[in-house]
């Protein structure tokens, strides 16, 4: 399985985004908030993966889950080398994702649908690392 993306960002900051249709294979233009910031975009495909990923189940398992709602908050904290000083030794980042679910659901397919949110692919990539290979395009 593959997904090309190809993002376009101007000195204005505005966006705009290509993905490639499933169906003809070509490229398109496809709508992006120009609202969000990198580490936005991050969170929205966390967000999306995840809830994708509970809907088909809930609906492949029979549960009658209306809706989910994510929260996402990506955090950075920081240690510093003494007290006064600016100098950073090290940082932590971390998101942190809340899930809401509502529906009819029983306490215990609540809680099998939070175990099923640790499947999205993102969510693993996120948690055990991912190498990024970077290179310059040759003209």
């Amino acid at each position: 399985m593959s997904e090309r993306i190809i993002l376009h960002k101007n000195n204005k900051f505005e966006v705009s985004v290509w993905a490639q249709d499933e169906e003809s294979g070509e490229m398109a233009q496809v709508s992006v908030s120009h609202a969000l910031n990198a580490y936005g975009l991050l969170l929205a495909g966390l967000g999306s993966c995840t809830t994708d990923i509970l809907l088909v189940y809930a609906m492949n398992h029979g549960l009658d889950l209306a809706e989910v709602q994510v929260e996402l908050d990506y955090e950075r904290d920081y240690k510093k080398d003494c007290e006064n000083c600016e100098k950073v030794k090290e940082y932590r980042e971390y998101i942190t994702m809340e899930l809401r679910f509502l529906g009819n659901l029983t306490a215990e397919e609540k809680q099998k649908l939070f175990q099923i949110s640790r499947l999205c692919p993102i969510h693993k990539m996120l948690k055990s690392g991912v190498e990024v290979r970077s290179e310059m395009k040759k003209e």
